[in-house]
């Protein structure tokens, strides 16, 4: 697929910016290939600099406040040229995107209302840049599929996605937001919580997750949230049972999650499990890297451990 953002030519300068994509689709991690062409009117243009950035919508931290275009990652891809007159100036571009790049895609399909664009701007002078925007689509990373998958295979339903300005406490991000994907219980797990929330923090070795349970009485307008965190390592996730290790968490969070409640007697502790044979493996202790080592008995590289927030 190829898709291009064009850019309206300036009153003035009569430059128009011209964005092509070959491939919109891409990962966290990988390199966005693409060109921009550059195109000036009957003058010579000078372009001081040619920008590329990662844009979106972003949750403001006061619930009241309307969402808000972030550009949130941006990159220079070019200093200083001179577009002649009548000429075209061309641009290749293999942009590295950050391993914390939301995700927009599961299973092929958008992630509710979630989208993100590329945007191109050339800094004429100090008072105008100039550009174009074109969607992209982020695919989750394999571990990241497979943990969202393990959640549709035990029945969760997911019921929001979107990014939240801000930086998570505790844990070390490079970028200034994070994405929260919510879910509807699964039945198995209903009555100890009534919603969840996952948040993916990745890097090149491995994927921190963050499983943000809530029992909400809204009658009584009672609320108990807790978090707790696990981490795994890219290597070795395609030989994992994903089902019985995210169940593993869940019966871990939820059962943390019972034992902290304020009120016993809306909150249990669940016991046994209808997908797995096996009760879920211990959680590691943090350790280098990622912060553990994946897995435990049984799990080989993609396990990892829990700790709570």
């Amino acid at each position: 697929m190829r898709l291009t953002g064009v850019s309206p030519e300036s009153g003035w300068t009569g430059l128009s910016v011209r964005t092509t994509l070959p491939n919109a689709s891409t990962r966290p991690g990988l390199r966005l290939p693409g060109r921009v062409t550059l195109r000036a009117g009957p003058h010579d243009v000078p372009v001081r600099q040619l920008r590329l950035g990662l844009v979106s919508q972003v949750e403001p931290d006061d619930p009241g406040a309307p969402r808000r275009l972030v550009q949130f990652h941006q990159v220079t891809i070019a200093g200083a040229f001179v577009v002649p007159a009548g000429r075209r100036r061309a641009v290749d571009f293999a942009v590295p995107l950050p391993w914390e790049t939301p995700v927009t895609i599961f299973g092929g399909v958008p992630l509710m209302s979630l989208r993100m664009g590329l945007r191109t701007e050339a800094s004429l002078d100090v008072d105008l840049d100039q550009g174009a925007l074109v969607p992209i689509f982020v695919h989750p990373l394999p571990t990241q599929q497979h943990v969202l998958a393990a959640l549709d295979a035990l029945g969760f339903s997911m019921r929001q996605a979107g990014l939240v300005d801000g930086r998570l406490p505790g844990v070390e991000q490079g970028l200034p937001l994070h994405q929260r994907l919510g879910w509807w219980v699964a039945p198995l797990y209903a009555g100890p919580i009534t919603e969840l929330e996952v948040i993916f923090v990745a890097n090149a070795a491995g994927l921190e997750v963050l499983l943000w349970a809530d029992r909400r009485l809204s009658l009584a307008g009672v609320t108990h949230q807790s978090i707790s965190r696990f981490r795994v390592w890219h290597a070795g996730a395609d030989r994992v049972d994903w089902v019985a290790v995210v169940d593993g968490w869940l019966r871990y969070a939820i059962d943390r999650h019972a034992a902290e409640a304020a009120h016993a007697d809306w909150s249990a502790r669940i016991t046994k499990s209808a997908h797995v044979s096996r009760p879920p493996d211990q959680p590691v202790h943090p350790g280098y890297g990622l912060g553990g080592t994946a897995g435990g008995a049984g799990i080989g590289g993609g396990g990892g451990g829990g700790d709570g927030t």
